[in-house]
């Protein structure tokens, strides 16, 4: 299909043309393909006109929501686009949650972004039945919408309104929703877009949370900003999406550190004549991101060795978006997170409210730009304590060296407080997962009359392999400092995580609380 937006749009709507950048951007690119699953591929056109018709059928004759917050749990896909669209157009606050939410969860997010809509699918419907039933909410089905049936003139949005809330994982207490403006939205794309070079014939695939910035953002939004196309899957299908790299449908790559470290398992264990074509297929490839958790120096290396591919980390949260890149063109250093991005301020700050202006010295992580965030949802007391002189304080601790940002952990949960020295949680499990005999660990402190808080270390074996805590801690002298060696062991099958993959901390603290006698070594 070749269309002008005049013909396709009509002259009634032109000032449309003046609104929200993304849906501007994806008129300029009417006739290209935007998002492919399965069978199936839809054009920006397509998805514009999908929004517009959710847009008229959320309104229901009104002329603005006005910022009200509008729920949705709608799989990745055309619907999913046309769902955060459509909402925005019809000047609603888009609310995406999580897929693999229980019922409990989904309610806590209704309940506490005060939203009376829901949106999602015929299959999905069935999850909100007894909460709606119960609090008379509206709901729309997005893959039942007439596209004849509303015919509506859509209001203006200030780019200043509230576009998007987001919750927090809520590891460390209730989830917090995020919200963004659409001016903030707009930071957080175009600074990755000048980044990492993104280009209209760029193809990636979204198996990533649609409830999550590097979802929704860094793959989704930048890539329908500039034109390019979305291979969506409702989850990561290993087996799919390395034959799709076989046949060189990406030019770009992003995930998390498990996922990488589950396609470098998959691939080490396939004859040569498998394996050698995903990984000309992942060679070719112009990008590969890695992010939402550290990544061990170790995968960094071996995913380097066994495709060529460097991968470029990169630091951010919900409420900055990205903040800290590697250089896509430069250096790319394995357990750095690079410098700040275009038109984000970053410093370090110390104990003392003293900005360290040296390298090797830690500090928490405060970041200032039109990239963060308007405010935390019906929580100003916590408002109040995240911000210090216009600076957001993130709660990461960080190094610089060489001009990189190195972080160092959660001020919270990262950092060990243990026989007068603050450890980095994250540097001891990059030097763990260096052990032959270990796959995954977590490390946590835990309270100690002697030290304070002991290093302990729970970790996934790979298989058939045993491991003792003495025999750790002698193969640990060689290779970090002695107060750094764990005091605790414990082994178990598999790491507490949240639905973005990370490691829920407080999750493995209390699995050394609640171990039986005999599970741990000490």
């Amino acid at each position: 299909m070749s269309v002008t937006t005049k013909e396709f749009f009509g002259r009634e709507n032109d000032r449309l043309m003046k609104q929200i950048p993304l849906i501007q951007h994806a008129i300029e690119h009417a006739d290209r393909i935007a998002i492919r699953s399965e069978s199936q591929q839809h054009t920006y056109a397509d998805i514009v006109l999908r929004s517009e018709t959710l847009a008229g059928v959320l309104l229901s004759g009104s002329d603005d929501l006005d910022e009200a917050r509008v729920v949705y749990l709608v799989p990745a896909g055309v619907d999913y686009v046309a769902t955060q669209w459509g909402i925005w157009r019809a000047g609603g606050v888009a609310v995406p949650l999580s897929l693999s939410a229980i019922e409990k969860e989904l309610e806590y997010a209704i309940t506490d972004s005060q939203a009376a809509i829901i949106v999602t699918t015929t299959e999905l419907s069935s999850k909100f039945a007894a909460f709606r039933d119960a609090n008379s909410l509206r709901l729309v089905m997005v893959d039942e919408l007439d596209k004849s049936a509303v015919k509506t003139t859509l209001p203006e949005v200030e780019l200043s309104r509230r576009a998007m809330m987001l919750y927090t994982s809520g590891t460390t207490s209730k989830p917090k929703g995020v919200v963004t403006t659409h001016t903030c939205v707009q930071a957080q794309i175009e600074a990755l877009v000048e980044a990492w070079q993104w280009h209209p014939d760029d193809r990636i695939p979204l198996f990533l949370p649609l409830h999550h910035i590097h979802g929704i953002i860094n793959v989704m939004s930048c890539a329908l900003w500039c034109g390019a196309e979305v291979e969506a899957f409702v989850r990561f299908d290993r087996d799919t999406i390395l034959q799709r790299v076989v046949e060189n449908a990406y030019s770009v790559f992003m995930a998390v550190p498990t996922i990488y470290v589950k396609l470098i398992e998959a691939i080490e264990c396939l004859p040569d004549l498998q394996r050698q074509p995903i990984v000309n297929g992942f060679a070719q490839m112009r990008l590969m991101v890695s992010g939402s958790a550290a990544l061990p120096a170790s995968v960094h290396d071996t995913w380097t060795a066994l495709t060529g591919q460097k991968l470029l980390e990169r630091y951010g949260m919900t409420e900055i978006g990205m903040a800290l890149s590697n250089s896509y063109n430069g250096e790319r250093r394995p357990g750095a997170v690079g410098r700040p991005l275009p038109g984000v301020e970053v410093r370090l700050q110390s104990e003392d409210d003293v900005t360290i202006t040296e390298e090797n010295t830690a500090g928490e992580i405060q970041v200032r730009g039109p990239n963060v965030f308007l405010e935390y949802w019906n929580r100003q007391e916590t408002m109040d304590g995240s911000f210090q002189d216009g600076w957001f304080r993130t709660g990461d601790i960080a190094v610089l060296e060489g001009g990189y940002y190195r972080i160092m952990g959660r001020s919270s949960v990262d950092i060990i407080k243990s026989g007068g020295y603050k450890l980095s949680a994250l540097e001891i499990e990059a030097t763990l997962l260096d052990h032959p005999a270990i796959v995954e660990c977590a490390v946590v402190g835990i309270a100690d009359n002697t030290w304070g808080e002991s290093v302990a270390a729970a970790v996934v074996l790979r298989n058939n392999q045993t491991l003792q805590l003495d025999s750790l801690r002698l193969w640990a002298k060689e290779k970090m400092s002695p107060y750094k060696i764990p005091h605790r062991l414990l082994t178990v099958e598999q790491l507490p995580r949240n639905s973005m993959g990370k490691v829920t901390k407080p999750d493995v603290s209390k699995l050394f609380l609640q171990v039986v006698s005999g599970a741990e070594v000490s």
